[in-house]
């Protein structure tokens, strides 16, 4: 039977560039949304806060928020620092608290993660990844990231997954690009990020044609990087978003490369065979993150109620 009455929730995908604000229904459907620029935290909070009150007046009360945000993050409720942004080169944001605003304007359960993981959440829940317990999503743009289930669950530790800044060996004669990673010299995002290309090549990706060497050099990259994810995680599924991963060109040459790095090593028809099917683009392109966002906020609701 339809639910007549589906519960509301908020929704926040926090970017360096813009905040992506939304109200839903736990079926996906977005009743209400709206991008803030993403200035200093006050400004870019508040606009945020001012939205969703503004929602609940048209459309209901919310009955929880989730949060995807750009990080690095502190995800661990039991933390003094949980929903706050750690050191980051975003000017005005370390050290920023990002759940306290929401606790104080709105008493619901606010769930709080990487964006990477609400992406990953809403490929999980309607999109490329349905059905599994075990598989990564990465982003490929400005900068690059990863999230993703094991076992049901979204990888959590320390801290979060840092999947763009594993290394990766570099060829100086072939390549002897400086990374433009400010914290590492050979890592994924310092060599393979939109940026990456970009200074290496001196045009943005975008510009470049298919048939440039930019492309063979980035899915090599990328395949080595996949290969250290599919030996340590042993994914289901690899899910491939951002910008860089609109070039159609370029998932082919990934698959090819992720196979060859691998070189037999994994026994599994998936990769040997099936290859098309287990490197796979996003599905809900540009909606992943919100989406992923309800299912942060459903998430956060549940655990209040067994809590």
């Amino acid at each position: 039977m339809a639910n007549n009455n589906p519960r509301l929730f908020g929704g926040v995908e926090g970017g360096g560039t813009k905040f992506i604000c939304a109200v839903g229904t736990e079926e996906g459907e977005i009743l209400a949304e709206t991008r803030i620029p993403t200035t200093s935290p006050d400004e870019t909070l508040s606009q945020a806060i001012i939205f969703f009150k503004e929602q609940t007046g048209n459309l209901g009360a919310l009955s929880a928020i989730g949060i995807a945000s750009f990080g690095p993050l502190d995800p661990r409720p039991a933390s003094v620092k949980f929903g706050h942004i750690l050191p980051t080169t975003k000017p005005g944001w370390t050290d920023a608290d990002i759940i306290g605003p929401f606790q104080e304007a709105f008493p619901v359960p606010i769930g709080f993660d990487t964006d990477v993981n609400g992406a990953a959440l809403g490929e999980w829940r309607w999109g490329a990844a349905q059905g599994l317990d075990t598989f990564i999503y990465l982003t490929i743009g400005t900068g690059i990231g990863g999230g993703g289930l094991v076992n049901g669950e979204l990888m959590h530790g320390l801290l979060h997954p840092e999947m763009g800044h594993i290394p990766l060996p570099q060829d100086k004669v072939r390549d002897p690009f400086e990374s433009v990673c400010p914290f590492h010299g050979d890592c994924l995002e310092g060599l393979a990020s939109g940026p990456a290309i970009e200074k290496r090549w001196g045009e943005k990706a975008e510009n470049l044609s298919a048939g440039h060497p930019a492309w063979e050099m980035e899915a090599s990259y990328i395949a080595m990087a996949l290969r250290s994810f599919i030996c340590t995680l042993s994914p289901e599924r690899i899910v491939l978003g951002g910008g860089v991963m609109q070039q159609l060109h370029l998932l082919p040459l990934i698959r090819q490369k992720t196979q060859e790095t691998l070189n037999g090593y994994v026994k599994s028809a998936q990769i040997l065979e099936q290859i098309d099917d287990y490197i796979v683009p996003v599905a809900l392109e540009g909606k992943a993150g919100i989406l992923g966002a309800f299912v942060i906020a459903e998430k956060a609701l549940i655990e209040s109620k067994n809590s």
